[in-house]
């Protein structure tokens, strides 16, 4: 039997970190499609269902992120979403996904600081997608 191979959509508009996760990503099995915006983004959700999705935060706003966990989850409800951001560190600000009314309008599955190790990024990613 052949093992699922499944597709992440990574979303970040800094091409470094971009490169570095898709590099890991694929390197870890998984098909990768790397956009730079969530124009582009929007563009892949209007025709390809990810089976998990990894997005930046601020991008062309200071809301991306929230807009395309919002667009995803309208379209795919089943769909995991990492929102990975370094706004913490840049701005001071700080959220999470530890209440109710932050999860209503966070929509995302997962908050993750920057930098985290791609090995614990990939431990994250499977729990979410439960392989």
């Amino acid at each position: 039997m052949d093992k699922k191979i499944y597709t992440v959509l990574l979303a970040d508009d800094d091409p470094d970190y971009l490169y570095q996760v898709s590099y890991y990503l694929r390197k870890a099995g998984y098909e990768v499609i790397a956009v730079e915006s969530q124009k582009e983004a929007e563009q892949v959700l209007a025709r390809t269902r990810p089976d998990i999705a990894i997005f930046d935060l601020m991008m062309e706003s200071d809301d991306s992120g929230f807009i395309l966990c919002y667009k995803l989850k309208r379209r795919y409800p089943d769909v995991p979403v990492i929102l990975a951001t370094a706004v913490s560190r840049e701005t001071g600000l700080t959220f999470g996904l530890s209440s109710e009314q932050e999860r209503e309008w966070i929509r995302s599955d997962l908050y993750l600081e920057k930098g985290v190790r791609p090995e614990q990024l990939n431990q994250e990613i499977k729990k979410l997608l439960k392989i």
